[in-house]
């Protein structure tokens, strides 16, 4: 009997192990996903002097007005993004390439055809 307590007891001391390293290897991997540089926010970079007038521009043209309400350079869908801020307050992201040439749009005001 006192074998069977601690086959019982030292099955139990393993199951805990495994699922502490299980947790322990998940909350690494959650880390190095937050890890500097892995996050989008922390890695944005917004556009400056020249650029942003002629990205601007070219966003604004491109949906037919409205405001600029952020930038980014590096964006995965192109060279630089511009969000446009329409007047009945639907937002475009306007997807540039380096010659300021529009790639494509997403997001709430974003039409069929892209635009």
């Amino acid at each position: 009997m006192a074998d069977k307590k601690k086959l019982i007891a030292a099955a139990a001391t393993a199951a805990a192990l495994v699922l502490g390293v299980g947790t322990a290897v998940a909350a690494q991997q959650g880390q190095e996903d937050e890890a500097p540089g892995r996050d989008d926010d922390a890695t944005e970079r917004p556009i400056t002097g020249s650029p942003l007038e002629q990205a601007s521009k070219a966003a604004l043209a491109h949906v037919g007005g409205g405001e600029v309400s952020g930038t980014e350079v590096g964006d995965e869908e192109g060279y630089y993004e511009v969000e446009v801020t329409r007047a009945d307050g639907s937002q475009v992201d306007v997807h540039l390439n380096r010659d300021f040439d529009v790639l494509g749009t997403e997001g709430d005001g974003a039409t069929e055809d892209g635009s």
